[in-house]
């Protein structure tokens, strides 16, 4: 069996991204958000101006999905 580093890091974002929805990465013209996490319904959350990295970013949206 593999070991795969970002499930075991990101558990929550993982099952989000395979059962529920998606991530985006990257701030476009429309939000400054680093990472937003979408479902069919639309934008679900986004991260805030405090997270500055990608790595805060990952890993607010991870405490997140764990409520």
């Amino acid at each position: 069996m593999r070991n795969d580093l970002f499930a075991n890091t990101f558990p929550n974002i993982t099952r989000w991204v395979t059962e529920r929805g998606w991530i985006e990465i990257g701030q476009d013209e429309n939000s400054k958000s680093l990472v937003r996490a979408i479902d069919p319904g639309g934008l679900v959350w986004e991260s805030n101006e405090k997270q500055t990295s990608i790595d805060d970013a990952l890993h607010a949206l991870e405490n997140y999905l764990k409520k």
